[in-house]
């Protein structure tokens, strides 16, 4: 089955929408180039109001003024010439919302992009009002991604808005889908948002996502490459309301916008044909203003709203590591942390690329489980130690002793922490490896048989506390007859593979 074009398929969701009669006047397109156009005599326009021309096709009002009114095309930028007739439909941009939206893959004005049929019972605006400071409360439950190096020392809560930020090429969207399918058996729902992206890559990652049977609880919006930057625009608020449906539901949701650059981009573009004033980098000036209000609508929601949360996974790409560029500062100063992923460390075969030192969380322990706590709290002295001892070695002398075990263990911590593609880790198996790391119990593995050591260690692991696992997964407990249990498994571990 064929998707309808854009503009019927605008058309018919009109037709079936109800509202009070508004008077407009008939108004005339006065220019029209690269996707934009501009209007004359229809001032009472709204701003993102859906206009429709002529011929049928549809755009959306960007830029009002007394005398004009600036419109971008959600289709071809040839399909509207000057001298076309134009009218305000009175409505705005809406996407479909609902429970029947789960696994499918839809574009941002609800057009279904899977050849299925899609029926929708309700509809929300794609741009909505975040929820005022007295609608939230704190966030304080842990969202887990499964990956150790985050949910041990850059921790996100449910309701957080934390930021993956790198170059091209360094996992950014690998971490975000993880997180995705580590949320199964969680009754999280997810979202992802792909603005820009070629449809390849989205084919791939959905593709991911039905192979790690994770496709079954995620809406996937796409507003590809080849589309007019007013989808790409719009591609993510679209999302958002998505989200939104079910946080109002009392569920947790976690969202991913892949990636916010090229949300920008799309939107400088339309905001230079619109001829508004450029500034830096000739982005406009409300380009702050274009993620803030995306970003401030993910939050944990009071009880008397629902008490259902969203927690936000944007991602911003850096050209040669540069985080102080324009869009990765005004994105790190919105969101409530940041994971910065390094290309050094990528290329060196660190993957997950995590630099540490750059990442932060700001809820930080509050979304911790108090297994977690318990175990990793010296993990980032540990690495900056080892850091710094490194490039202090690198000079050539003998190390002591001292320094020498030092570097051992900060060389094996970082192993630990190298993780696999769709691969998460359970919460008990990360508090096993951290043990494992404490106790010191694989300082003496081969390089090349570190791997295979983990994947039979976590086996065995399983298999001795079985019960304590299940119930650590269930509670996120850690007390002192568990920590007992554990450790002693783990050095059984060690003296039946003599690794001590």
């Amino acid at each position: 089955m064929s998707e309808p074009g854009i503009s019927a398929f605008l058309k018919k969701r009109i037709s079936e929408y109800q509202f009070n009669p508004v008077t407009y006047k008939k108004g005339t397109v006065i220019k029209s180039s690269d996707g934009v156009v501009t209007v004359g005599g229809i001032g009472n326009a709204r701003y993102g109001e859906l206009l429709e021309f002529g011929n049928g096709v549809f755009g959306m009002a960007l830029e009002l003024s007394q005398a004009e009114v600036g419109a971008v095309l959600f289709d071809t930028a040839e399909s509207v010439q000057s001298g076309q007739s134009v009218r305000g439909t009175g409505m705005v941009a809406q996407v479909p919302v609902g429970e029947n939206l789960l696994g499918r893959i839809i574009d941002p004005i609800g057009r279904p992009l899977d050849g299925k049929p899609l029926s929708a019972a309700k509809y929300y605006p794609a741009e909505r009002p975040a929820p005022s400071i007295i609608d939230r409360r704190p966030v304080d439950t842990p969202l887990a991604t499964g990956i150790l190096a985050i949910d041990s020392m850059i921790p996100i809560g449910r309701g957080q808005r934390e930021l993956i930020i790198g170059d091209r090429q360094t996992g950014k969207t690998t971490i975000a889908i993880d997180s995705i399918i580590n949320q199964k058996n969680t009754e999280v729902i997810c979202v992802y948002c792909a603005i820009g992206q070629k449809a390849s890559t989205v084919a791939g990652v959905i593709e991911t996502l039905k192979k790690a049977e994770a496709l079954n609880y995620t809406v996937v919006v796409h507003a590809g490459a080849s589309d007019s930057a007013a989808m790409q625009y719009l591609a993510p608020y679209s999302a958002c309301s998505v989200a939104e449906y079910f946080a109002e539901q009392g569920k947790d949701v976690l969202i991913v916008y892949d990636d916010l650059s090229k949300h920008a981009v799309a939107y400088r573009m339309m905001s230079l044909l619109l001829l508004r004033p450029p500034g830096r980098e000739a982005f406009p000036g409300d380009i702050f203003y274009l993620h803030s209000r995306l970003l401030e609508r993910s939050a944990c929601l009071s009880k008397e709203k629902g008490g259902g949360s969203i927690t936000a996974l944007p991602i911003v790409e850096t050209l040669d590591g540069n985080i102080s560029a324009y869009i990765p500062t005004n994105v790190i100063s919105i969101t409530d942390g940041q994971v910065y992923l390094e290309s050094d460390l990528f290329h060196s075969g660190v993957r997950p690329a995590v630099n540490t030192g750059l990442s932060v969380s700001r809820v930080g322990r509050a979304a911790q489980t108090k297994a977690m706590k318990a175990v990793s709290g010296t993990l980032r002295i540990d690495l900056s130690q080892y850091r710094e001892t490194q490039i202090f070695t690198r000079f050539g002398s003998d190390p002591d002793p001292a320094t020498a075990k030092l570097l051992k263990r900060g060389s094996t911590l970082m192993n630990i922490l190298k993780q696999s593609n769709s691969s998460p880790y359970s919460l008990f198996q990360q508090i096993c490896l951290l043990i494992a790391h404490k106790e010191g119990l694989f300082l003496n593995i081969p390089e090349k048989l570190f791997r295979n050591t983990i994947r039979d260690y976590l086996s065995f692991m399983e298999k001795e506390c079985i019960k304590t696992a299940n119930e650590m997964n269930a509670d996120g407990d850690m007390g002192e007859q568990r920590l007992n249990e554990i450790t002693a498994a783990a050095k059984s571990f060690a003296k039946e593979r003599a690794l001590l």
